[in-house]
């Protein structure tokens, strides 16, 4: 094994050894009484009394202290006894085994589908063949779709109305049709919007030059030029196995589907210890099996030049899209007016007369179940929405730039991607308390992951290139080499790929504050209209297009920007 082999497993044991030492201290962080807890996920809203309390205290083992509780659980997953739930009493490993094959059997259908999307969104690129930026407002558009949205949107239409699909459980094979789709979408698109990026770099290296003086097809160009552009998405690729399978919650709870993302968040909220532990040690083993066979074929891609220092470095890319700079003025002036009207209305007034009212002259975009304005929600909720998710992206970017350089990073990226964000929220939530900065710092601590991912693969591709060698050659030292030769093949795509992540991250946010970590009501928030309104999109579909359609027009925004600012999505090397 070689030293960054050994970095990266050093990291990946710190970091998980870390993650189970704190969720050990769950209950400490977030002072809250475990037997109560459990009390109540046992028996509901029953009245409890303190021999009860005291009973679960000396059953569980709690006054021993957590430290005790995790050396304890470590000794039994020697022996692999995951130990029994603290709510059910069932075995931990049973239970995870099971919700494991139902999540990663989901997993894979929306795998196939993500991958469809993303071939579907690079074929344009592909066809072209030219070293210049694609349209990608298509797909920023769909990564801008929540998961929770589309699943009901699907379950809606194709399930109650139309009755070709179940709506819920995971019964057959036709069960899984609609929650892949609702989870292979959006990560289609992000994975889509990555190979994007990286085609337009490939068609633009000299060898594309020299294979088309030869008379090669272009057929084979662009089989070539997708050999290349792979090594840049694959190790995504292998984070998005983990996301699909841990971070699926609120899709499997839209289908009633038994899987271990909603078998986490359940056990973190009632504060089950081992059967916690038992899932994030599963997610943590998917994480490292997925990481591994992404490195693995990213390196046989990338082939001995990955050894040899001969890999082509980043050439400029030209900016696509000569109305990308009408268009994106358009549809801001749109956007910024209908936020403009809705700053001039309350968002606050309740008119219980009035609720999930349609369109009118008096309530333009509706009401909601409690008969407040729709417009004037969106509009009061624009700037917090925005601003905070912006300045979460923003502390992901640099976090994940400045790990991603590093040779220790990959480890800790899959282990933080691995923690679903509910969990994080509540750890966080007992360090910082409970409000809209600890909610941005949860976010933050897990959003960071794909990010410093994406950089180490296209940092490690540019140290390797054949300039970097000149360089070197020629006597520069390491500060010289990665801030003119790595750092600007690298910023562009990393920079979009964070941008990529505004309405993801609006979402994650909203889904904290929903449980009370977070922003609380009535704060006019765009993911909380989302959630709020999500029961009644039936009955009242305006209340939930109004706040979709904003982070649509968002990615359709962040898409354009690179044609608008003449950026690209490679910049040239200073020679």
């Amino acid at each position: 094994m070689n030293r960054t082999g050994l970095k990266t497993g050093a990291g990946r044991v710190a970091a998980a050894g870390g993650l189970l030492a704190l969720t050990a201290l769950l209950p400490r962080l977030t002072r809250t009484d475990p037997a109560r807890t459990v009390l109540h996920a046992r028996y509901g809203d029953a009245p409890t009394t303190p021999r009860q309390l005291a009973e679960v205290r000396e059953q569980l083992g709690l006054g021993e202290g957590p430290f005790t509780f995790l050396g304890q659980w470590l000794r039994g997953l020697a022996h692999g006894d995951l130990g029994t739930s603290w709510v059910t009493g069932a075995d931990v490993g049973a239970d995870v085994a099971a919700a494991f094959r139902v999540s990663v059997s989901l997993m894979a259908y929306a795998m196939a589908v993500a991958v469809l999307v993303a071939v579907a969104v690079c074929l344009p690129a592909l066809r072209r063949g030219r070293a210049e930026a694609p349209n990608a407002v298509a797909a920023g558009v769909l990564a801008a779709l929540p998961e929770f949205l589309i699943a009901s949107v699907l379950a809606t239409l194709f399930a109650v109305r139309l009755g070709w699909f179940p709506a819920q459980g995971w019964a057959s094979p036709a069960s899984a049709v609609l929650p892949a789709l609702a989870l292979g979408l959006p990560a289609g698109a992000v994975l889509g919007r990555l190979g994007q990026d990286a085609l337009p770099a490939a068609f633009a290296e000299p060898w594309v030059r020299t294979a088309r003086a030869n008379g090669m097809p272009r057929s084979r160009i662009a089989g070539h030029a997708v050999r290349r552009a792979l090594p840049a998405v694959l190790p995504q690729a292998g984070l998005t196995v983990v996301g699909l399978t841990g971070a699926a919650a609120a899709v499997e709870a839209v289908f009633a589907i038994p899987g271990l993302g909603g078998t986490a968040v359940a056990a973190a909220l009632d504060l089950d210890l081992p059967l916690l532990q038992g899932c994030l040690l599963a997610l943590l083993a998917l994480g490292t099996v997925a990481a591994v066979a992404a490195e693995v074929v990213r390196r046989r891609l990338l082939g001995p030049a990955l050894r040899a220092g001969a890999l082509p470095g980043a050439a400029p890319v030209r900016a696509g899209g000569r109305c990308a700079p009408y268009a994106a003025a358009a549809l801001g002036c749109v956007l910024l007016g209908v936020l403009g009207w809705g700053l001039t209305r309350d968002p606050l007034q309740v008119e219980l007369t009035a609720r999930l009212a349609p369109p009118s002259t008096a309530h333009p975009f509706g009401t909601d179940a409690l008969g407040r304005d729709v417009l004037a929600r969106l509009g009061h909720g624009a700037l917090r929405t925005l601003a905070t998710a912006a300045a979460v992206c923003a502390a992901c970017w640099a976090a994940g730039l400045a790990l991603g350089l590093t040779r220790w990073a990959r480890g800790p990226a899959e282990v933080a991607n691995a923690l679903p964000a509910i969990l994080a929220g509540l750890l966080v939530t007992g360090l910082f308390g409970a409000g809209p900065g600890g909610a941005a710092v949860a976010v933050a601590a897990v959003g960071w992951a794909p990010l410093a991912a994406h950089t180490a693969a296209l940092a490690e591709t540019e140290r390797a290139s054949g300039h970097v060698e000149a360089a070197r050659a020629q006597g520069a030292g390491r500060a010289h080499v990665l801030r003119r030769h790595v750092l600007p093949g690298v910023c562009g795509p990393v920079s979009k790929h964070a941008a990529l992540r505004l309405a993801p991250t609006t979402l994650a946010l909203a889904s904290l504050g929903f449980l009370g970590l977070g922003a609380r009501p009535p704060a006019p928030e765009w993911g909380r209209l989302l959630t709020e309104n999500l029961p009644y999109a039936e009955r009242a579909p305006w209340a939930v297009l109004a706040p979709a359609a904003a982070l649509a027009c968002v990615g359709a925004l962040v898409a354009l920007a690179p044609g608008v600012l003449k950026g690209r999505g490679v910049r040239a090397r200073g020679r």
